[in-house]
């Protein structure tokens, strides 16, 4: 490394956000760049270690530990300290095909496996990430490059999110002829309208896809495989299909008062935003509006998160987030050592909003819903909620267990389900019969991609179960791989 003594002599310093007072009346992106000078020294921390455990994406118990996509990080932290910021965005597009995506909204799993992470803050990665390429956007460096040449085979594509995105970018690049089909109006997936547009502006989307588009890649939006088109007729279309449509089956709560007006699905609740957002700016109503209402928050996980922040720029009145599980650690436990990713206690952006605004973080741990309870029209008035404990049973599996005398009603106009999801939607993987795994999804082992359909192809979340957006990445840049070793017979594809 160009700075040997850096991780010595600086400190940790991360793209920060802007004020949350400030932030909330607005649906920009929350996050401020860091000035190029703070860049370079945030570059010059990286280690030189012997192991860089960061780039080494592995799928683990206790979560991913480093990249899944195996970025060259040290290799660009040491680009971007000596201002070689072009020869940094050439090693970061060699592994990624959207850094844009993943600088702004991946967990990023390869600070949690920093080897500096062990005796100090680890290196700001994730923030080094997003400036490079936002930096090649900026200068003009990110252009289309459709292939020199065709190889006359076809391949569709189902679902344009991550996974679907980069398994039609590497397809491409090999010279076949790609089509994405979309069942919503934009493409994206849960790009465009699973995360909000704080957290990813839609415009970073259009920008790729608008690339895409001009390396030849055609999109078809409106049109549901399985429903519109049936899966038979897809295949009959193309060489190869690549399924990717995600896991999108969310997991309901089936008490007492499920069918009263007023309890969402997180997924509807954050998709109707961010389309009354891009086609009218709100002005056209139709979303489904926290405003001035008691907002409950079912689930503690990113779109819990997303929700809360939602909710927050609509002007709710209150807002509480129910947590099942108990409360992290401020620091890492002995059962979740390095290079694993670290469970502890933190603030995120949305929990950090309701913070400044009603005074606290706005999550409840260790609390199970047992009704919710309705008015004379059918609203969702209240629900009622117990403390729970977890406890080993017979099985050697932890299970909650109820505390006696700790029930309690809480007000609730508006209760968002975020719970996560169970796994794909069926139509399309009926209609070409597709082994499903114990989970549902589609049976396909992780680099193979193969279905038990011959010329079928399965990845990302409609693989491997809701994950994060640069496992898709991993996974869309595999099949792609794959599925050109199967269309041509050998593959340059990495």
């Amino acid at each position: 490394m160009g700075k040997p003594t850096g991780f010595m002599e600086i400190d940790r310093k991360a793209t920060p956000y802007r004020n949350p007072v400030e932030r909330i009346q607005s649906w920009d992106e929350i996050s401020v760049p860091l000035s190029e000078s703070d860049l370079r020294e945030q570059g010059a921390r990286c280690m030189d270690c012997g192991i860089p455990f960061c780039q080494s994406g592995i799928s683990a118990q206790g979560g991913a530990r480093g990249c899944p996509v195996y970025n060259l990080i040290p290799e660009w932290n040491d680009l971007v300290y000596h201002g070689k910021w072009k020869e940094a965005l050439d090693r970061l597009h060699k592994t990624n095909n959207f850094p844009e995506f993943t600088g702004r909204v991946c967990p990023a799993p390869c600070e949690g496996s920093c080897v500096l992470g062990i005796i100090e803050p680890p290196v700001a990665i994730k923030s080094i990430e997003q400036a490079i390429i936002d930096r090649g956007f900026e200068e003009g460096w990110v252009v289309p490059e459709p292939p020199e040449k065709r190889t006359g085979k076809t391949v569709g594509i189902v679902g344009s999110g991550p996974a679907g995105l980069a398994a039609a970018a590497q397809l491409n690049k090999a010279g076949h002829s790609v089509t994405v089909y979309e069942r919503a109006d934009r493409i994206g997936g849960l790009l465009t309208y699973g995360i909000p547009n704080m957290k990813l502006d839609k415009s970073v989307v259009q920008r790729r896809v608008d690339i895409l588009k001009a390396e030849g890649i055609a999109f078809i939006t409106n049109t549901e495989i399985g429903k519109d088109i049936s899966g038979v007729e897809l295949k009959s279309k193309h060489d190869a299909v690549v399924l990717a449509g995600g896991a999108t089956m969310p997991r309901d709560l089936p008490i007492e008062g499920r069918d009263l007006k007023g309890i969402h699905f997180a997924m509807d609740f954050l998709h109707a935003d961010t389309k009354s957002l891009l086609d009218s700016g709100h002005e056209d109503n139709q979303y489904i509006s926290a405003k001035d209402k008691n907002v409950i928050v079912i689930g503690g996980g990113d779109t819990g998160t997303d929700c809360v922040s939602t909710s927050m720029r609509h002007q709710c009145k209150t807002l509480t987030q129910f947590e099942i599980l108990p409360k992290p650690p401020d620091e890492r436990a002995e059962s979740n050592p390095w290079p694993q990713w670290p469970n502890i206690y933190k603030l995120d952006y949305g929990q950090e909003e309701a913070r400044e605004k009603f005074g606290d973080d706005p999550r409840q741990y260790e609390i199970m819903t047992q009704k919710f309870v309705g008015d004379a029209d059918g609203n969702v008035k209240e629900l009622h909620t117990v403390q729970i404990t977890w406890d080993k049973g017979n099985n050697g599996r932890m299970a909650p267990k109820e505390i006696a005398g700790t029930e309690k009603v809480w007000k609730a106009d508006l209760i968002l389900l975020a719970m996560g999801f169970l796994g794909p939607e069926n139509p399309v993987l009926e209609q070409l019969s597709v082994e499903r795994d114990e989970r549902s999804n589609a049976k396909a082992e992780h680099e193979v991609y193969t279905t038990n359909v011959d010329g079928v192809f399965a990845a990302g979340d409609m693989r491997r179960g809701q994950s994060l957006i640069v496992w898709a990445i991993n996974e869309g840049r595999g099949v792609a791989r794959e599925c050109d070793r199967w269309l041509m017979g050998s593959t340059e594809l990495p």
